[in-house]
Order: C-alpha cells, then sequence, then structure tokens
C-alpha cells in the first residue's frame, strides 16, 4: 500500500437510479473521476425547510483528485438536481500503488 493524500472519495445522493447514473457517468467522460460506484436504494433521514424529512436516494462514490476536485464538485452541482446536494470528500489515507496510479492518470486532463 502506498499512502496518497492527494486522492479523495466524494459522495452524493439523488432521488433516483437515473439521476444518479447520469451524474456518475458525466463525471468520468468528463474525466473529472476516475471512476464511480453507484448503491441504493438507501433510506435518507434529514431536516429540510424546517422538518424531518425521510426519502428513497441512491449514493454515487466518485474517485478524483484534489487538483480534479474542484472541477468535480463544480460540474456536480451544474447537473445534480437537488438545490443543496450533498458533496463531501474524504482524503483516502493509502491504497494500492497500481490503483492509485490508476486513478491520477484517469482524471487527467487530456
Amino acid at each position: 500500500m502506498t499512502s496518497s493524500p492527494a486522492v479523495l472519495a466524494v459522495t452524493t445522493t439523488t432521488d433516483s437510479r437515473e439521476a444518479a447514473l447520469a451524474l456518475a457517468r458525466g463525471a468520468v467522460e468528463a474525466r473529472l473521476a476516475a471512476c464511480a460506484q453507484v448503491t441504493g436504494p438507501v433510506t435518507s433521514v434529514y431536516h429540510w425547510q424546517g422538518a424531518v424529512e425521510t426519502a428513497e436516494e441512491w449514493r454515487v462514490d466518485l474517485k478524483t483528485t484534489t487538483a480534479r476536485y474542484p472541477a468535480l464538485e463544480a460540474h456536480l452541482l451544474a447537473a445534480h438536481g437537488y438545490d443543496v446536494p450533498e458533496l463531501l470528500a474524504v482524503p483516502v489515507a493509502a491504497g494500492s500503488a497500481a490503483y492509485l496510479e490508476w486513478l491520477e492518470n484517469e482524471v487527467r486532463p487530456v
């Protein structure tokens, strides 16, 4: 394993499988994320506009670098259907050297 503070795992959620797949595919096609996994449905419980809401959502986990994160964030915000989408980026402490190299190559602008 190799340490890699330059790699981020980014999470968002949305209201349908189709929307989640569109966010994942758009980010990968734009080379803003090396890969994305879509899981769901998940049940989310949250405060919104003064009430506690419960909703079925789909989760999108994307892998990128810190250098590409600002562009990924802008892309997701523009493409997302929510007014205030969840966008969380967590540093990856370590990973296999081959995977981290592949990831960095995949998000390098062409």
